[in-house]
C-alpha cells in the first residue's frame, strides 16, 4: 500500500528564537541546523533576513544542508507597495535559499486592529506576495497567521486568505493556531472543512502551545488530511511554546496507526539521535532538560515502584509503550522508599553486579536505603550516591578521600568572604588543603581540588570536573530544620552525575555531597586506593 509522506518542517531558529531569554548565537543556528539536516528535516526555517543583525548574516552564508530545504521567513507585501518594491521581499529573494515561508493574516479582526487596512487590501497583499515569490522560482509557503480564531470568527473570509495564495501557486498553505486556543476536536472538524476547498496534500499545521494541545492539534490535522507538521526542538517557541517534534516524530514513525499510513523521510537508524538533539538545544540555552518530556526525557523510561520493576525485568513492555534506546534514550530505575528487591537488583545489574537474588547484602542494601531515606535522603534522582553507598555495603568500593577535619569561616569587611580548610588522611599522611569562594559549597571544593597538587595519586582526576548544580531543600521547619543537598556535577565525558548529603547543617549536607561527588569520579576513573593506616 502506498503510504502518504508526512513532511517535518522545523522552526526552533525562527519561532522557537522569540522564547523568553533565547538568543542564538550565529555559531548555535549552524549547529542546530546541521544536527536537524543530519536527522532528515524537510524544511528548516533559519530565521527573518533584515529582521535583526544574527539573522542576517546567517543568511548571507546559509549552511549547505544536503538532506533538507533551507527556508527563510517573512511578511506580506505592504499595503501601498508593490511587492517588486518591498524592502521585506527584497530579503527573501536575496536570501540564499530555495524555499521562502511568509506569514498573512487571515483573521479578519486582526487584519482591521493589528495592520489597520480593509479587508479586500490583505486579499491583494496576499495574491501579490505570492506571485511574486513564484516568479522569482522559490519554493512559497504561506503561514496563514490565526486560521482557526479567524476560520470561527468568519469561515468564508479566511478560506478566501488561503485560496489567494493557493491559486496564485503557493506549494504549501499552513494552517496556524496562532494563540494556541484550538481544541484537537475543533482541529479535525476545521481542517475537514478546508480539504474541500484545498488539497490535504498542500496542506500544514502550525500549533502552538498554549492549551498543552499542540502535538495533539497536529497529529488530529494529519488524520484529517494535512501533509506537512511544523515546529521545534524540545517545542521551544514564544509564550508557552509550539509542537514538539522530539514528540512528534517517533509517534510518527513508531506508532501503527501512523506508520501504517504515513512516511517521513527520518530513516529508524536517525531515530536513536533524538534524545541527543533534545539534550544538545538544553546545552547551548543552558538550561536544565525537563525530565518528563515524552520520548527523550530522563524520566520518560524511569521506574520506581517495586511492582513496576519486576514486572519491566521480565518484559518491558509491561510498562513502556516503545523501546527506549530507538529514539536514544534508556531504561532508568528509581531506587527510593518505594523500591523492592527487583529494584535493587536491576540498579546493580546495570553496574555490572553480578549477585544472586537471595544473597542477603540485597536485602542490607534495600534496609539501608530505607532507613536512610526516613531520615532524609533520597536516592532518586542521586544515582551516583546510591551506586557508592551500594558498592561500599558490598566491599567493593575502595576508600579514596578519608576526611580527619574540615572547618568553613564566613566573615564581612567590604565584602563577603568565605574561607574553608579541610584535612585529609592520605596514605597515613596528613593533607591539608585551604580555599577561598563565593560561598561555603565554592569554598570548600575550591580548598580540596586547589590544594590537591599536593596529593599526586588524585589531582588529575579532578583537573576536567565540574559542579553544575546545587540544590538546598529544607525538609522540616523549625529551627532544628533537616537539610538536603543535591549537587550535580560532570567531566569532559559530557555525562553528569547527582550525588545527595542529608544534615541538620547546610554545610555538613553540601560537604557529604561534595566529597560524594569527587569519590565517585575517582571511583569511576578507577583511581588508586588510599592506603591509610588503619
Amino acid at each position: 500500500m502506498n503510504k502518504d509522506k508526512i513532511y517535518l518542517f522545523d522552526t526552533t531558529l525562527r519561532d522557537g528564537a522569540q522564547t523568553e531569554g533565547v538568543d542564538f548565537s550565529l555559531e548555535d543556528k549552524n549547529k542546530i541546523a546541521n544536527v536537524l539536516s543530519d536527522i532528515g528535516i524537510d524544511y528548516i526555517e533559519g530565521g527573518w533576513p533584515g529582521a535583526n543583525p544574527i539573522d542576517t548574516k546567517f543568511f548571507s552564508k546559509p549552511p549547505k544542508t544536503k538532506k533538507s530545504i533551507f527556508t527563510a521567513f517573512g511578511m506580506t507585501k505592504k499595503t501601498g507597495r508593490s511587492a517588486d518594491n518591498d524592502p521585506g521581499l527584497a530579503s527573501l529573494i536575496n536570501a540564499d535559499t530555495s524555499a521562502v515561508c511568509v506569514v498573512g493574516k487571515t483573521w479578519d479582526f486582526h487584519v482591521k486592529v493589528a495592520l489597520g487596512i480593509e479587508n479586500e487590501d490583505n486579499l491583494e497583499n496576499i495574491r501579490e506576495t505570492t506571485k511574486h515569490f513564484i516568479k522569482h522560482k522559490k519554493e512559497f509557503l504561506f503561514d496563514a497567521e490565526h486560521f482557526f480564531d479567524g476560520y470561527k470568527a468568519n469561515s468564508n473570509y479566511a478560506l478566501d486568505c488561503l485560496k489567494q495564495a493557493y491559486d496564485s501557486g503557493a506549494r504549501w498553505i499552513v494552517l496556524c493556531d496562532t494563540n494556541g486556543g484550538t481544541l484537537p476536536n475543533e482541529v479535525r472538524e476545521i481542517v475537514e472543512q478546508v480539504t474541500k476547498v484545498i488539497p490535504g496534500k498542500n496542506l500544514g499545521i502550525h500549533a502552538h502551545n498554549d492549551t498543552e494541545n499542540a502535538v495533539a492539534n497536529s497529529l488530529a490535522a494529519v488524520e484529517s488530511g494535512v501533509r506537512q507538521i511544523q515546529g521545534t526542538i524540545n517545542g521551544l517557541g514564544e509564550r508557552c511554546g509550539n509542537a514538539n517534534l522530539m514528540s512528534i516524530i517517533p509517534t510518527l514513525s513508531l506508532k501503527k496507526s501512523f506508520n501504517e499510513r504515513f512516511e517521513i523521510n527520518i530513516k529508524k537508524e536517525k531515530l536513536s539521535s533524538l534524545t541527543d538533539c533534545s539534550r544538545l538545544l538544553d546545552e547551548i540555552l543552558n538550561r536544565k532538560p525537563n525530565k518528563n518530556m515524552a520520548y527523550v526525557g530522563a524520566s520518560a523510561f524511569s521506574h520506581k515502584g517495586g511492582l513496576h520493576v519486576s514486572a519491566v525485568k521480565k518484559d518491558p513492555k509491561t510498562y513502556e509503550h516503545i523501546n527506549p534506546e530507538l529514539i536514544g534514550n534508556h531504561r532508568n530505575i528509581i531506587v527510593s522508599n518505594q523500591a523492592g528487591r527487583s529494584n535493587i537488583l536491576s540498579r546493580l545489574e546495570k553496574y555490572g553486579v553480578k549477585i544472586d537474588s537471595n544473597n542477603p547484602k540485597v536485602q542490607k542494601i534495600l534496609d539501608e536505603v530505607k532507613d536512610r531515606e526516613f531520615s532524609g535522603y533520597t536516592y532518586d534522582g542521586a544515582d551516583a550516591s546510591f551506586e557508592l553507598l551500594a558498592n561500599r555495603l558490598l566491599g567493593k568500593l575502595p576508600e579514596y578521600l578519608k576526611v580527619k577535619s574540615y572547618n568553613v569561616s564566613v566573615s564581612k569587611s567590604d565584602k563577603i568572604l568565605t574561607k574553608a580548610n579541610v584535612v585529609f588522611l592520605i596514605d597515613g599522611k596528613e593533607i591539608s588543603c585551604d580555599g577561598e569562594g563565593n560561598g561555603p559549597v565554592n569554598a570548600l571544593d575550591n580548598a580540596i581540588r586547589s590544594n590537591f597538587k599536593k596529593v599526586e595519586k588524585y589531582y588529575n582526576f579532578f583537573a576536567d570536573l565540574k559542579l553544575l548544580d546545587y540544590k538546598v531543600r529544607i525538609l522540616n521547619t523549625g529551627t532544628e530544620a533537616t537539610t538536603r543537598v543535591l549537587i550535580e556535577s560532570t567531566d569532559k565525558t559530557g555525562i553528569s552525575w547527582f550525588t545527595v548529603g542529608v544534615s541538620p547543617n547546610i554545610i555538613e549536607a553540601s560537604f557529604k555531597a561534595l566529597i560524594d561527588s569527587l569519590d565517585y569520579k575517582l571511583y569511576k576513573e578507577k583511581a588508586p586506593a588510599n592506603f591509610n593506616e588503619k
